[in-house]
């Protein structure tokens, strides 16, 4: 990240966002008022990493085929030849994503979910790493198209860009005043492919899992949690793929930490940024000025999260000597549900899985050795 810093004052939860969102597979949506360098740390973004990269404009006279390509007749050989659009790229940036109507933000749909294009009955697949990278601008009203429930849920983040500090502009005036620096690629399309591929074998507890999924419940269903007054807030809550979203953005986040583990303090920080652009509030909550940060907050204060313990526990609670605990089984990391009466194959009695005490609640989220 140094050198997106060299060009890019500040923001610094911008920039670990970015990063992220590139090792968690996820496209990124930025939300902030005009002139805060949101376009600026895209395109750094995508020169140090290297890749190709391409960025499209939207505007009101945007059509699909602007996006993912058209079949062009070729006289001369009496057949058609097959031009991909700029979306065929590592790095996609769709500047003002707001101001297209919305059959071009839906042309979209299959390439940021299915990561290919379809043109004239056939299937183009999209390079990887792929990643869809939006900015958007919250003040204008005129002109502009909101983004439909199923492309807001497309993107694994929606970051809100804040104004600079005063100290941040004025290093922005020295830095820019002269010579503006340029980011140098310091990493390959490889590199990152096999980064990602680091991040998606970052240990998650079971428990930390069940906490996500009980978080995502509580969208659907506040009222079965005790949240009557947030029920009357939400006419949809988040998918299933939020889950998803939140546990791999998780891992990446504690891979750029320096760990091979996740801990609950990951989550929480991932939480808002999935979550914020999933709900779909209700009349009374606009008429009362509810925001979704309002909700998550509500809901995180609802949830309780796993306590955890200082060294991994064993099966009766006692700790466990360095070097004997045991990786948990995939059913178990993932939390499966246990077999009736507590009995095991063979009639063993079932132990809880390493690094959770008899009551369940606290865990050990140091990766097994």
């Amino acid at each position: 990240m140094y050198e997106v810093k060299r060009v890019i004052v500040g923001q610094d939860r911008l920039v670990e966002r970015l990063l992220v969102g590139v090792l968690a597979r996820g496209h990124i949506l930025l939300e902030g008022v005009p002139g805060i360098a949101k376009t600026l740390a895209v395109e750094t973004f995508a020169k140090v990493i290297g890749g190709s990269f391409s960025r499209v404009q939207f505007t009101p006279d945007l059509v699909p085929t602007d996006l993912i390509g058209t079949r062009i007749y070729r006289q001369g050989r009496e057949q058609f030849d097959t031009e991909l659009g700029p979306v065929v790229a590592n790095f996609v940036l769709a500047d003002e994503i707001n101001r297209a109507p919305a059959k071009v933000q839906s042309a979209l749909l299959e390439v940021m979910a299915e990561r290919h294009v379809s043109i004239g009955g056939k299937t183009y697949p999209m390079p990887d790493p792929f990643l869809v990278m939006a900015t958007q601008n919250p003040i204008e009203s005129e002109g502009v198209y909101p983004l439909p429930e199923a492309q807001r849920d497309r993107f694994l983040f929606k970051v809100l860009v804040d104004y600079p500090s005063i100290e941040e502009e004025r290093e922005i005036v020295y830095r820019m005043g002269v010579v503006p620096p340029e980011a140098k690629a310091v990493l390959s399309a490889a590199e990152v492919v096999r980064l990602q591929k680091v991040a998606s074998g970052v240990f998650v507890h079971h428990a930390l899992v069940d906490y996500v999924v009980r978080v995502i419940a509580a969208t659907r269903a506040p009222e079965k949690v005790g949240l009557t007054d947030v029920a009357s807030w939400i006419s949809y809550g988040a998918s299933p793929r939020a889950s998803l979203g939140i546990i791999a953005a998780a891992r990446a986040l504690a891979l750029i930490r320096g760990r091979d583990y996740v801990v609950p303090q990951d989550v929480l920080e991932i939480i808002p940024d999935v979550l914020r652009h999933r709900l779909v509030l209700s009349y009374d909550a606009l008429a009362d000025e509810v925001s979704p940060e309002d909700i998550i907050t509500k809901v995180l204060q609802t949830v309780g999260l796993p306590q955890v313990a200082a060294q991994p526990l064993g099966p009766q609670g006692q700790q466990v000597p360095t070097g004997m605990q045991h990786a948990p089984a995939p059913q178990q990391q993932y939390g499966a549900p246990p077999q009736q009466g507590g009995q095991q194959q063979g009639g063993q009695p079932q132990q809880p899985p390493p690094g959770v005490s008899n009551g369940a609640d606290q865990i050990s989220l140091t990766k097994p050795q």
